[in-house]
């Protein structure tokens, strides 16, 4: 895999279909490629939602639950074929929940993985086009996600993301719940690692809230939940058809805040959605006072070709910028770190800062925190003083008293490295061995029959084919970490 596009013969591009602006970058670079004589090979949600678009025409295409066919299909297109798998992956007439949990990839983050626990969702909102590319709900069994935690940990991973379009309607098309999966992943978690939960729409939180405060508790899960209101206005959530009303979004929030101390709430906002008058903004407006959200993604609506609420008339694009503006405004005008100054926090260490000049943790709560630049700092679970604070950060110093916890005596991979394969076949790859040279090696146990085999006929036209071997695994990892990259930036 070449870290220069211009050299590569083949561009592998996915895609994200929330917004507007992800789609036209998408379609930028599928002509940026063809330009420049590339193979080009597509992911994502936007062909499989819109495969016939022109701009696709005669472009291979990777389905949203067919990314571990990915080796198969660029093979094809570099031969100057034309692939297309879009089809739906089913178990005796019972769609599953999408690609497997157990295929090779490269985290971006070693220290971090992040799982998807479900596809699809149970909504139909009026304006959102992920539906029509990721369909209904589709859930992985309990112990498949557990497994995939388990072998994480293994791998010296520190902090668990739990991802999916909506996490709080898991189980329901397989008899449980999230709670049930989640009190199973807390049992596996090692002293010093974290579980963050991903984005829950109200309604399928409702009849779980006692259990979940309890879950929240926990010092192993972040006491953090990202909980999308979009409007405060009832009629305007009426014409999204989100299935809930701003009462039920705020009895979540209150019960949460009060049984849980110190939670962090993220919301997301829609301006100007189709029908919103000025009335119901201000609804909107009081609630961000009300509860002043310390996460607050601000979305400036956007009319997606093919869905409902592109049929209705739009609010004008001045008056949908100035209520953008002034919400933006009022978030900016509070400071929720404040307070926090002089306190000591409990914080895992996991990332470097974009200006490289701190390493990124966060508290119990997942607030930012910003703390030296010590290697030895990097994937502990440490004790910090908070001497400064941001609009969205704070900035702590270790305590020489602190306890430093380690989550695992696992030396994390290193970044770039394939997850998902066994020490001795990892040793394979790396020395270019022949693996006839191991018989006692057995075949990994998780690896799924029909990719074992695909990987074995390199090896049978000597150690040169191991290279093959590599790039296959490697490129099959990347689009795992993409698709999980690209998901996790729809919520």
């Amino acid at each position: 895999l070449l870290e220069n596009p211009a050299e590569a013969d083949l561009w592998l591009l996915n895609s994200c279909t929330v917004k507007n602006p992800a789609e036209d970058h998408f379609r930028n670079s599928i002509k940026k490629a063809q330009e420049g004589k590339k193979k080009v090979v597509l992911a994502g949600c936007v062909p499989q939602a819109q495969p016939r678009q022109d701009y696709l025409k005669g472009l291979s295409i990777i389905g949203v639950q067919q990314i571990d066919r990915v080796v198969e299909v660029v093979e094809e297109t570099i031969k100057g074929h034309s692939v297309r798998l879009l089809g739906q992956k089913k178990d005796n007439g019972k769609r599953l929940g999408g690609a497997r949990l157990d295929l090779p990839k490269i985290r971006k983050n070693p220290l971090i993985e992040i799982i998807s626990i479900n596809t699809g969702c149970l909504n139909a909102c009026t304006y959102c086009k992920t539906k029509h590319a990721r369909g209904d709900l589709a859930s992985y069994p309990i112990e498949e996600l557990v497994d995939r935690a388990k072998q994480s940990f293994q791998e010296g991973v520190c902090e668990i993301w739990l991802t999916s379009e909506d996490t709080g309607a898991y189980g329901r098309d397989i008899g449980t719940d999230l709670p049930t999966l989640l009190w199973k992943l807390v049992e596996v978690i090692p002293e010093g690692a974290m579980l963050r939960l991903g984005m829950t729409n109200p309604p399928y939180i409702l009849e779980h809230l006692e259990e979940m405060a309890r879950i929240l508790n926990h010092p192993r899960v972040y006491a953090f939940l990202h909980i999308p209101v979009q409007s405060a206005s009832d009629s305007v959530l009426m014409d999204m058809k989100r299935e809930y009303c701003v009462a039920d979004f705020k009895q979540v929030v209150d019960f949460l805040k009060e049984k849980v101390p110190g939670i962090t709430i993220a919301t997301d906002i829609i301006c100007g959605f189709p029908g919103e008058t000025d009335e119901d903004f201000q609804e909107t407006m009081k609630l961000v006072e009300q509860y002043r959200f310390p996460s607050l993604f601000i979305n400036q609506f956007y009319p997606r070709p093919g869905t409902p609420a592109a049929k209705i008339p739009q609010v004008p694009a001045a008056v949908k910028k100035q209520r953008t503006k002034d919400l933006s405004q009022l978030f900016h005008s509070y400071n929720p770190y404040d307070h926090k100054v002089g306190e000591r926090q409990r914080v895992l260490v996991t990332e470097e800062s974009f200006d490289s000049n701190y390493y990124v943790a966060h508290n119990p709560f997942y607030e930012q925190v910003l703390v030296p630049k010590d290697p030895l700092l990097m994937g502990k679970m440490v004790e910090v003083k908070i001497y400064e604070a941001g609009k969205h950060f704070m900035k702590g110093q270790p305590v020489s008293d602190g306890r430093v916890y380690a989550a695992s005596i696992t030396r994390p991979l290193a970044k770039g490295e394939v997850s998902g394969v066994t020490e001795e076949f990892r040793h394979t790859l790396r020395n270019g061995t022949n693996w006839k040279a191991h018989p006692s090696a057995e075949i990994p146990e998780k690896t799924p029959l029909s990719l074992w085999m695909a990987l074995q006929l390199p090896w049978q036209q000597g150690g040169g084919g191991l290279k093959i071997l590599s790039v296959s695994l490697a490129l099959l990892a990347v689009l795992v970490m993409f698709y999980y990259g690209v998901m996790k930036t729809e919520l």
